[in-house]
């Protein structure tokens, strides 16, 4: 979701929303995790095979994390981004394979713009995808980069961040991810131009508050108008979707609820939301041509805040998330509450290290660019 919001603080803060081993196996294509030395050993499983169906889901369910990697969503990207990563060959290699597959020059679009086309769903979801890989193998290339990487126990992504976990946890090759996340992107701007739909932020209240928001709205408009939270983001901080009639009911009514204000998001449509059903079926066709395997590491989704091993169950969250409200403040929450002691948000902007110390002011997070 591309977009810029705000959210309260002691001073109001810009945030781009997404409302968000590598090996040399990866490298050339193949599924190895983008991980070394992981402290979790699991065979990799193909979905379509006895074993995958039996693979139990709830794996890691007692998971315990130390050292996360967060990916970032639509939003976070921003001309010039990619650049840093071309004095890395390992990160300029991705940019290269990702041209092949895309049919253009990524990083000319990354690096030189124009904005618009950048910000675009179709441009801007594989942008950020092979650009957060890329610093994992900028982080690489630093002193004591490695040991970071084989730390890593837990990772999660905002919104389409989600596929750049499992790329980075061995779920798929960096060039099968990226040929998902281009169709999704593809898939979700067709599904957002058939219908007349908008997201708009709602900053300042908790959660129940824009429930009962977003419910008093909807008691104005007809059925195919009706909005619901599609992204919990971070307290203060709730993305809501839906038609246009029944956003700006939101926008009318968040000042008698009393929200610091509304930001209407710059996306293509109300994307966590049914509105984009249209895409789901081409996802769930791509995702059953994709093999896919048992991640090493826990990968926290975005429906439901868990992690997953089974492959059959990993393609179904990602069929759904389209049309699923982003837990992302819950995921925050969650690992935290289980102990995470360090975090490093690898990709552009610093999105998700707002959210997080929006959650914990404590957190220790530490951002790689690239």
């Amino acid at each position: 979701m591309a977009s810029t919001v705000l959210f309260p603080s002691a001073s109001l803060h810009r945030l781009s929303f997404a409302a968000a081993a590598a090996t040399g196996g990866s490298r050339h294509g193949l599924r190895t995790p983008l991980v070394r030395g992981s402290r979790v050993s699991m065979s990799a499983i193909s979905v379509g095979s006895t074993a995958a169906s039996a693979v139990d889901d709830a794996l890691f369910s007692d998971y315990k994390p130390s050292s996360a990697f967060f990916f970032p969503g639509q939003g976070a990207q921003a001309v010039g981004m990619g650049k840093d990563a071309q004095g890395v060959e390992a990160a300029a290699e991705l940019f290269r394979k990702a041209n092949a597959i895309l049919g253009f020059d990524l990083l000319d679009v990354c690096a030189n713009g124009p904005k618009e086309k950048l910000d675009s769903t179709v441009i801007s979801q594989p942008a950020i995808y092979v650009t957060s890989l890329a610093a994992v193998e900028v982080l690489r290339s630093r002193d004591g980069g490695q040991n970071i990487i084989n730390s890593i126990d837990v990772t999660c992504g905002l919104s389409l961040g989600e596929y750049t976990a499992l790329a980075f946890a061995g779920a798929f090759s960096f060039e099968d991810g990226l040929r998902l996340v281009k169709l999704r992107g593809e898939a979700m701007q067709d599904a957002a131009d058939a219908a007349n739909s908008a997201m708009v932020s709602v900053i300042g209240l908790d959660s129940e508050k824009v429930q009962l928001l977003c419910d008093a709205a909807n008691e104005e408009v007809d059925e195919n108008e009706k909005v619901q939270i599609a992204n919990f983001l971070c307290p203060g901080n709730y993305a809501v979707s839906g038609g246009v009639k029944g956003v700006e009911a939101v926008e009318a009514k968040a000042k008698s609820f009393k929200a610091r204000m509304t930001v209407r998001l710059a996306v293509a449509g109300a994307f966590h939301t049914k509105f984009m059903e249209l895409a789901v079926s081409r996802l769930e066709a791509a995702l059953a041509a994709t093999e896919i395997c048992s991640p090493r590491i826990p990968v926290i989704s975005n429906v439901d805040a868990k992690p997953h091993t089974n492959p059959d169950m990993i393609k179904k969250i990602l069929a759904s998330q389209v049309t699923s409200p982003v837990q992302w403040e819950l995921t925050v929450k969650t690992l935290l509450g289980k102990g995470l002691k360090k975090s490093y948000e690898l990709g552009p902007g610093k999105v998700i290290a707002g959210i997080v110390k929006r959650v914990d002011r404590g957190a220790e997070i530490e951002n790689i660019n690239a």
